[in-house]
């Protein structure tokens, strides 16, 4: 049994404790409920978020091309305008002012040639920010770099318990209080998303990873700058998942796909998997998800700009 004593598998990378804890919360969005408890195993974790210097290095010696980089299946997208089946990813684009939150094509678009090297479209370079985390991420983009790397991609409870630092049943990463002593914990966004950025954190857009103090278990990043990905796909809390009292789930994971897809919704064709932490554009007045408990289901061929992830190695290979 792996202590935190153990020499780490991999450089920068922190001990997880075995724990048995409470996963969820009743007082945030309907995803997140119900409370309930889990047992996990064991695990080591990247300290911070996969930058882009760190894939630029697998890049480099694999030649792989993220799926922002392919060229775009006319069967797979009959909706879409023809003009854009094109190479490419989601940019945000700050609206001039206030608009309707009802509508994501107020501040998403859709940008052909925008992709992990150039993540707000042509023009644009990640020259300068080695050390910010890489974006513009799709689900088989982190798996191949975590086979490279020799890890793996965490499932929802263990980025979960990981993320909580210790602090069971806090709201947030570092506590209760959203901003102890008036200090920002975390890059997100702080006024009226999605046009009016008050940068109180200091940063728009991505930061420097470890840019703000670690959580309890010395991670860094675990809530805001950029979501990330874990490999369970995405369901809705049902009351029958909470525990009976002799039974508590041990490394819970959601491995099948059929309650994922989002039914009469754009995109309906694509399998959804949970992602994690929020991002610097998560603003309590639309998305107050900078939190340990908060999760939501993603397309598994969707990137976007502000999406990314970080690898585990179990101590067990079954996991």
């Amino acid at each position: 049994m792996a202590t935190a004593e153990t020499k780490a598998p991999a450089a920068n990378m922190v001990w997880i404790e075995s724990a048995e804890f409470a996963m969820g919360s009743e007082d945030f969005y309907p995803e997140e409920r119900p409370v309930r408890r889990v047992a996990v195993d064991g695990f080591w974790m990247e300290a911070r978020p996969v930058t882009a210097a760190d894939y630029r290095r697998f890049v480099r010696e694999t030649a792989y091309l993220t799926v922002a980089e392919r060229p775009l299946d006319p069967e797979q997208y009959p909706d879409a305008d023809p003009d854009l089946l094109q190479p490419g990813s989601l940019v945000f684009r700050k609206a001039p002012g206030p608009t309707p939150l009802t509508d994501i094509r107020n501040w998403w678009r859709y940008v052909p040639g925008a992709y992990w090297k150039r993540p707000g479209g042509p023009g644009t370079t990640i020259n300068g920010r080695d050390n910010h985390p890489v974006v513009h991420m799709a689900w088989e983009d982190v798996e191949a770099y975590a086979a490279w790397a020799g890890k793996e991609l965490p499932t929802e409870s263990e980025w979960e318990l990981a993320a909580r630092g210790g602090l069971e049943g806090a709201t947030f990463a570092w506590g209760d209080e959203h901003f102890p002593d008036g200090k920002a914990m975390a890059n997100t966004w702080q006024g009226q998303f999605p046009w009016e950025n008050l940068k109180i954190d200091g940063h728009e857009g991505t930061s420097p990873v470890a840019s703000f103090p670690p959580n309890g278990h010395g991670l860094y990043d675990m809530t805001g700058n950029v979501w990330e990905w874990t490999t369970d796909f995405f369901s809705q809390r049902r009351d029958d998942e909470v525990e009976s009292p002799c039974c508590v789930p041990r490394n819970p994971r959601v491995t099948s796909p059929n309650e994922s897809f989002a039914v009469g919704q754009p995109g309906d064709q694509f399998p959804r998997r949970v992602i994690k932490g929020g991002s610097h554009l998560c603003a309590p007045n639309y998305c107050l998800r900078y939190r340990p408990a908060a999760r939501q289901g993603h397309m598994v061929e969707t990137s976007t700009g502000h999406l990314g992830f970080r690898c585990i190695v179990r101590q067990n290979a079954d996991g």
